[in-house]
């Protein structure tokens, strides 16, 4: 397939074709996840490519996350597609580029032959997918997927490693966020339609006197149904210090959007619902930093749980409320009395969700000490380590998930 040739057609099954360009990319370390072959598969079906150029830029938007990539992806596009790498092939990725070097060569070789005693004339390189009538089009859309390209990395990076302007951009998404808690039965009652509902004995008496005392019509009711409280105890000690930021900025979208309770901890707790409860998230932030006076200290995990149930939880906040823990489990306290703890939490709450961002990183379990004898109380154990990752903990927020706790090794200090 070469540009402007629009009337030759694919004769390749696309599964293979985009399976064997993902393997290419992944030699040369543009990773990414099998769903992008599958993306690719998707795009050749709905809008086939007539023309190089197309394909470039179908497979380019897929597969390619950050500027410093578009290098590489061209090269290895250039060789799948100019015939010169068999899809077959298993050559390493330092192969492929002496591959794609040789052949770029010994394309150079002749056109220089072909214009020999011509005039050399400057021109700039042209991209890998780009039209010859094209190029202020290609540069337009070039420079719309490197934004896009862009976004896309921020949403899968961790906030430990997000620069100051970056976590910015991260707080206005989060800020947008879309949190609701599961549904509970209030005290108040509402009309109901439905027969099967309870009945309304009050309403109906009511009704009977325009009958002259009977009761022709029977009207229901059904308790009024209200979401239920959200409460987030997040860990602000030294180890998580890279996620407490990004965190306090989950918790302040939660307060004013959810009317949530906030609370934080690291060797005592501090309630910081109504400092997070202002509009500005600046204000909030400095609020929340100046009111939690034991920041970056050590970890009383323990401690914390217990004043939260003894001054608050026991009180009402935490009866039927979806309770968030955000902590990597790292404490000096007894893993026992840990375990003590998040059972007497575990009995007052709906859900538990644990939050902790180490268990993004490859081979992690869960056998530190206070994390082991936390879990098995848990309805639900995610990572939220980025931006990406927050929106499973949404789905573990508000709606009823499978237990994680026994797809890990459960040690004996963890058990019940």
């Amino acid at each position: 397939m070469r540009d402007g040739d629009d009337t030759r057609a694919f004769t390749i099954d696309a599964a293979v074709l985009a399976v064997a360009f993902a393997t290419a990319l992944r030699r040369v370390g543009i990773v990414g996840g099998p769903e992008r072959a599958a993306w690719l598969v998707d795009a050749l079906h709905l809008a086939p490519p007539r023309r190089r150029s197309e394909l470039y830029w179908a497979c380019r938007v897929i597969f390619v996350d950050s500027i410093e990539q578009v290098p590489r992806f061209d090269r290895v596009f250039d060789a799948v597609f100019s015939g010169e790498l068999d899809f077959a092939d298993s050559r390493s990725g330092a192969d492929l580029e002496h591959a794609t070097t040789t052949r770029r060569r010994a394309a150079d070789d002749r056109e220089t032959a072909r214009v020999a005693g011509a005039p050399m004339q400057e021109a700039p390189p042209a991209a890998a997918g780009s039209d010859r009538e094209g190029d202020d089009e290609a540069t337009g859309t070039d420079a719309f997927l490197l934004a896009a390209s862009r976004e896309e990395r921020l949403h899968d990076t961790a906030f430990a490693t997000l620069r100051p302007d970056e976590l910015a951009r991260i707080r206005e998404l989060i800020a947008a966020l879309a949190l609701e808690t599961p549904w509970r039965a209030g005290r108040r009652e509402q009309r109901s339609p439905r027969s099967r509902d309870r009945l309304d004995m009050r309403r109906t008496a009511r009704a009977a006197f325009r009958t002259g005392g009977d009761p022709a019509r029977l009207l229901h009711s059904r308790p009024r149904r209200r979401p239920r409280r959200l409460v987030l105890l997040c860990d602000v000690s030294a180890s998580m210090e890279p996620y407490t930021r990004a965190y306090l900025s989950f918790m302040q979208a939660a307060v004013v959007s959810r009317q949530a309770e906030a609370f934080t901890f690291a060797t005592r707790l501090t309630r910081l619902t109504r400092h997070l409860g202002r509009r500005d998230p600046d204000e909030a932030m400095q609020a929340a930093a100046a009111g939690s006076r034991d920041w970056a200290g050590g970890t009383r995990l323990a401690d914390g749980l217990r004043a939260f149930i003894d001054g608050f939880g026991r009180r009402g906040l935490a009866r039927g409320a979806v309770v968030v823990i955000l902590s990597d489990g790292w404490a000096q306290d007894d893993p026992a009395d840990i375990g003590h703890q998040m059972a007497r939490l575990r009995r007052l709450a709906f859900r538990i969700v644990w939050v902790n961002p180490r268990k993004a990183a490859p081979g992690y379990r869960p056998l530190t000490g206070g994390m082991a004898a936390a879990l098995p109380y848990c309805d639900a154990f995610v990572s939220g380590h980025s931006y990406s990752a927050l929106h499973e903990l949404i789905r573990a927020i508000g709606k009823d998930v499978v237990p994680t706790a026994t797809a890990y090794p459960v040690t004996e200090s963890s058990t019940r």
